[in-house]
């Protein structure tokens, strides 16, 4: 069976303007094209009329390039919502505290979810642990995600890319099954 028969929703997941001020988020941000690829992604959910939703992030800290005061708040040019898509705003990690996510895709009767957005690490990774959990079948795209360099706790420095992958390994056969874009649209 072709993915795109499963009635899939795409979770696009906080690809807003505010990830674009890479100093601060900790610099260094992997894989500079995700935001396009999600754009491509999305492009191909809506040629096959398929569940979209648009997860944004309205942070509560008002110097946040996240609050909703800030122009960071908006969507990236690359995913901008049509008026009849469904916008989902959060104000933690995971796309369903706080929100009718999990309510929304039940009502829609949607079992498969495939995931885009940034950062990897955070917002992708909590929401991603629970759509695993809620038991979803779960797709997680790599080249469609991205994050930054982290500080760990002893003041060492971590590489986004390491932070990227590691990230992608820890969800990948446990709580998504983590593929590229290319390989989504093969199974599309």
């Amino acid at each position: 069976m072709r993915l795109k028969d499963k009635n899939p929703a795409l979770l696009i997941i906080d690809v807003q303007r505010g990830f674009e001020d890479e100093a601060y988020w900790g610099g260094n941000r992997n894989n500079p094209s995700a935001e396009k690829l999600c754009g491509d992604i999305l492009q191909k959910w809506r040629e096959h009329d398929l569940p979209i939703f648009h997860v944004r992030h309205s942070s509560l800290t008002p110097d946040s390039r996240l609050h909703s005061t800030h122009a960071g708040f908006a969507f990236n040019e690359n995913v901008i919502p049509k008026s009849h898509e469904t916008v989902i705003t959060k104000q933690v990690n995971s796309a369903f505290i706080g929100t009718d996510l999990k309510q929304q895709l039940d009502a829609q009767d949607i079992s498969v979810l495939v995931i885009v957005g940034l950062t990897t690490n955070h917002c992708v990774s909590t929401t991603t642990r629970m759509a695993g959990n809620y038991g979803y079948e779960t797709y997680l795209i790599s080249d469609a995600t991205a994050t930054f360099d982290r500080v760990g706790v002893n003041g060492e420095k971590f590489n986004a890319e390491l932070m990227h992958q590691t990230a992608l390994a820890s969800l990948n056969e446990e709580f998504a099954t983590v593929l590229n874009t290319n390989a989504l649209f093969e199974r599309l």
